[in-house]
């Protein structure tokens, strides 16, 4: 017998039921996954009305805030909205890969035979 045929596969020892909980955090963790890249678009989200207002700081000397006070308002309020986007996602993000992260562990407490794969 060589060395290949005497290792044994942990997860191919596993029963159906076992395998079955293993599915369901591997689902769980696409779904944390898919909230991860919800937190980063809310990030970029939130970063580009800061990047706006730095521009509009940094040319301020080449217009007067007076005169252009309608479209200030209009780019204040857009900068305002995306900000608020951003932050909705970042929230709600942040929130759901909380509730994951639960699901995960009550399945782990639920299934001390699964556990020490789940680490």
């Amino acid at each position: 017998m060589t060395d290949e045929t005497q290792k044994i596969d942990p997860v191919a020892a596993l029963s159906k039921a076992e395998a079955t909980v293993i599915n369901h955090v591997q689902l769980i963790l696409a779904e944390k996954r898919t909230s991860l890249a919800m937190l980063r678009t809310g990030i970029a989200v939130m970063a580009l009305p800061l990047t706006v207002l730095g521009l509009l700081i940094s040319t301020s000397r080449f217009y007067s805030a007076a005169d252009m006070w309608f479209l200030l308002t209009i780019v204040m309020l857009l900068c305002a909205g995306l900000s608020v986007l951003g932050g909705f996602l970042i929230t709600r993000a942040v929130y759901r890969i909380r509730v994951y992260d639960h699901m995960v562990r009550e399945i782990k407490r639920q299934s001390p035979t699964v556990a020490p794969y789940l680490d």
